[in-house]
């Protein structure tokens, strides 16, 4: 018996390495590369605890030498995905009967093991399967990763902990059961720590959940899947399907336990899942929780105030850093005329330094975009910028899809604030600048706010106090993540916490106890220790 109340570690971030030339960490990782590289991996399903096979298969290859084979993964058929729930739902009962620190400890110890023994394994494979550089790939893969799953841990406790005042006489206290069913979790090719970390805090909480990752992301998934084995994570707990994910989803669907769904992904998608789970409601259970980080059309706008140094590095950054393919990536920036020739010649002098090319060469600040299609939708943006009469590419504009999906870092100039560039979402490395009159702040600002159909993340730049408290109130409805001062991409978890509204999401933010609290449905318990024994009340006499 374990009558303890306990504490958990307290989280520190988990530091970054920094690999530079002739450290035994970049030695250590780039073997791991070269012999994943080298061999043949086989992804089968995994249901129940078990790895499952099916009778068709798929390639994987990394985007930035598309011929070469990593290897090849299983898609599930329909019958598939009717097991991964049936698992989910037999393992539940079991699951959410643990007491939370044992939970707890399966996913501290994941995370030991993420920073420890398959770092470079998890790190290798990212750079690998989704040509990230080593630097991204450490943050994601690694760093976030680990802080996902030991800050998720200490907010699991800070939930537990909340309860309500009890009066003299009366015990009032909460407990926070997981949700009555199972959950979905949809993961994104982007970022590897997501993959862990939807599925993830949704079981942290006492739910069993059925994963589907991104036909993308699915080499590195499958070392999440091996280090929540080695973790001890019980049979049941997270199943992962892949393949055809309509079929998939509306398998999902179909079942009266569906009991919530955790999503990354595109708007579009998004919206259409919202859909079908309202069309189904009347089939369910209990009424889904429906928790969907999306899109985004990033923005950073610089005042005539701002240091042009800083404002050009965050802009480099935020527009090309793993080729642009994060939802907080900047995509369209606004610059002051009063600084517009000393903002555009530093940036075409240090976008000329930026190389391109395979992430095992670690200098390359950029590499290939994730599939053909992708690289397809960039091409086409790119050459209808160059005959548009209200837009021009400026900086970069080439592109290459001989070996690897490579585009270059591209700057489109426009004259219409609203250009197509501006108000839609692309996911690559192209980045589109308006240039706005210094006395039209206001006005700009408000086209700002309007432009998008998103509202993730946002940043100012501008070193005056009081514009820069004016343009936080009026820009409060177009970010769920602001930034001053910096680039709107690289949210830290336990820093930052990270989500947007509008069309970018229902702003849960991730690694808090925010999203936390979505994967548990509270219940209140009052116990009175002396109850009455007489209905008539005092005023009656």
């Amino acid at each position: 018996m374990n009558n303890s109340i306990v504490n958990v570690p307290t989280p520190v971030n988990e530091p970054i390495k920094n690999y530079k030339p002739n450290s035994p960490e970049r030695e250590s990782v780039l073997a791991t590369y070269k012999a994943l590289k080298d061999s043949t991996t086989d992804v089968k399903m995994w249901i129940g605890g078990k790895f499952i096979e099916s009778s068709k298969t798929s390639s994987m290859s990394p985007p930035h030498d598309h011929k070469h084979i990593l290897g090849k993964y299983y898609l599930a058929e329909k019958k598939h995905v009717e097991m991964a729930i049936e698992s989910a739902l037999d393992a539940k009962e079991k699951w959410a009967g643990m007491r939370w620190e044992e939970r707890a400890a399966i996913f501290l110890k994941a995370a030991e093991l993420v920073a420890g023994p398959y770092r470079d394994r998890i790190n290798a494979a990212t750079m690998l399967a989704q040509s990230k550089t080593i630097f991204q790939a450490e943050i994601d893969a690694a760093c976030e990763l680990v802080d996902f799953l030991k800050f998720n841990v200490h907010s699991m406790q800070h939930i537990y902990s909340q309860q309500p005042k009890s009066d003299s006489g009366v015990w009032n206290r909460l407990g926070y059961r997981p949700l009555e069913g199972f959950v979905y979790a949809v993961t994104p090719f982007n970022f590897t720590a997501i993959s862990g970390n939807l599925p993830g805090s949704a079981a942290m909480m006492g739910n069993t959940v059925v994963w589907k990752p991104s036909d993308h992301q699915i080499f590195s998934a499958k070392i999440v899947i091996d280090i929540f084995r080695e973790a001890g994570l019980p049979d049941g707990v997270i199943n992962a399907v892949y393949g055809d994910p309509e079929m998939i989803t509306n398998t999902i669907l179909e079942s009266k336990h569906f009991a919530g769904i955790h999503f990354t992904g595109s708007t579009s998608v998004f919206k259409g899942l919202w859909k079908k789970i309202g069309g189904n409601i009347e089939n369910y259970n209990s009424y889904p929780r429906i928790v969907g980080e999306t899109g985004g059309k990033d923005f950073i706008i610089g005042h005539k105030s701002a240091d042009v140094d800083e404002f050009v590095t965050a802009v480099i950054r935020g527009a090309f850093e793993f080729q642009g393919q994060k939802c907080s990536a900047a995509s369209r920036v606004y610059v002051p005329s009063s600084k517009s020739k000393e903002f555009f010649k530093k940036l075409e002098s240090e976008i000329a330094k930026i190389k391109m090319g395979s992430p095992e060469d670690f200098k390359n600040f950029m590499t290939a975009v994730i599939h053909e299609a992708s690289f397809d939708k960039l091409v086409e943006a790119i050459e209808n910028a160059k005959s548009d009469k209200d837009a021009e590419v400026i900086i970069g504009g080439g592109y290459d899809k001989s070996k690897g999906y490579f585009i270059e870092p591209t700057v489109i100039k426009t004259s219409n604030p609203k250009y197509y560039s501006m108000e839609t979402e692309l996911f690559g490395p192209v980045v589109t600048i308006y240039e706005y009159d210094d006395n039209k702040w206001d006005e700009t600002l408000k086209i700002v706010d309007e432009t998008s159909e998103y509202a993730l993340t946002g940043a100012v730049f501008c070193e005056d106090r009081y514009i820069l408290s004016d343009a936080v109130n009026k820009l409060k409805n177009c970010a769920g993540n602001f930034y001053i001062n910096d680039k709107c991409t690289g949210a830290v978890v336990g820093q930052q916490p990270f989500g947007g509204a509008r069309g970018s999401g229902t702003n849960d933010k991730a690694g808090s106890y925010l999203n936390l609290l979505r994967w548990v449905s509270p219940r209140l318990i009052k116990e009175v220790f002396v109850p009455p024994k007489d209905f008539k009340y005092p005023f009656m006499g």
